[in-house]
């Protein structure tokens, strides 16, 4: 046994640069599981930086040095965030208000129909079955409700602290922007000379977090719109609020659409029953769940991801569980990084014959 990890160690490790790659990687993965929180918004000013750094590229093409071109980018990005966030915060904080105040009369008119379930199917439905079952669905969704609750009070007092971080988020970006090409060279004076590994790794990781992160939020925005054109058109309750949560959906790949069709049902139910427009309604987010996995992701993700879906799920599930959002929100850039290091990670195969 000792002998077969020897073999495997000489056979995997003999490479310089595939030791210092490992080490660099357990470094990240040590400082992102135990510091993750701390580091939220720095994380938070590289998936902006990496959005901007394309229309900072095409500014510096028409001759704008690299400062003012990051100035202009993150001033113009700044002015369209805060128009969207006066005009949509406020309504989505009132809608999700109400509906959490309305979450006690849809519980009990599902209950009202639920519970004639054992007097018209007597042999299939159990009386005490279905009561326990509306009794842990009451309690769990009302905690749901009064969280929500709190959160749209306590949100106002925490507006201190989110200016706070939108300044040293904005800091940030900004010289992440202005100082990436000092910033790169500066760390990688910290890496080997012998770093021909690592810098293959680098460039295919870096163009794919870049398309990725740029797809994912023209993914979001037109989900997004799209879901709540079609609300509003079929007169659907709390439209805005479901298409905010429809477009952020599809931050968790094939869960997060399962997910979010179910307040979107159940809205639509209780709204209208069991008649056409609850219908048209299904159909309608059906096709927009379609349209996006068949037509909109291929599109915007055919150089970003090539991983199969088991291996995109499995990946959801372990860095979401590492790291939160921010795993759940790069689990398809992990999961490639984790696939173009073991595709670039020399074996004895590919390893130059020493001469005798």
């Amino acid at each position: 046994m000792l002998d077969v990890i020897k073999h495997w160690y000489r056979q995997r490790f003999s490479d310089p640069g595939a030791v210092v790659l490992f080490l660099l990687l357990l470094f990240g993965f040590v400082v992102m599981y135990f510091m993750g929180h701390i580091l939220a918004p720095f994380f938070a000013a590289v998936v902006i930086a990496y959005l901007l750094e394309w229309p900072v590229g095409r500014l510096r093409r028409l001759g704008l040095g690299r400062g003012p071109a990051a100035g202009v980018v993150l001033l113009v990005f700044a002015i369209l965030l805060v128009l969207s966030l006066v005009s949509l915060v406020p309504s989505i904080l009132n809608q999700s208000t109400n509906l959490a105040r309305e979450i006690p009369t849809m519980i009990n008119r599902a209950q009202e129909v639920l519970l004639t379930l054992p007097d018209d199917y007597p042999e299939l439905v159990d009386v005490t079955l279905m009561q326990n079952l509306l009794t842990e669905l009451r309690s769990r969704v009302l905690g749901s409700a009064d969280a929500i609750l709190s959160v749209s009070i306590s949100s106002l007092t925490n507006v201190a602290v989110m200016l706070v971080y939108l300044i040293l988020v904005s800091v940030l970006v900004f010289f992440m922007l202005k100082d990436k090409p000092v910033l790169l060279h500066s760390m990688s004076r910290f890496l080997p000379e012998n770093r021909e590994l690592i810098s293959r790794v680098w460039h295919e990781m870096n163009v794919q977090i870049a398309n990725y992160v740029r797809g994912k939020v023209i993914e979001i925005l037109i989900v997004g719109g799209v879901s709540y054109l079609t609300f509003a058109l079929l007169g659907l309750n709390y439209a805005l609020l479901l298409a905010v949560l429809v477009g952020f959906s599809v931050l968790i790949p094939y869960i997060g659409a399962a997910a979010a069709t179910v307040p979107v049902a159940m809205v639509g139910l209780f709204q209208w029953g069991f008649t056409p427009p609850f219908f048209y309604l299904i159909v309608a987010y059906g096709i927009i769940q379609a349209l996006d996995g068949n037509v909109l992701v291929p599109v915007l993700f055919s150089e970003a991801v090539n991983l199969h879906p088991i291996a995109i799920i499995v990946a959801v599930l372990v860095f979401g569980g590492f790291w939160g959002f921010w795993g759940v929100f790069f689990a398809i850039p992990l999961a490639t990084l984790v696939k173009a290091v073991i595709n670039a990670w020399p074996d004895q195969k590919t390893l130059p014959e020493k001469t005798v």
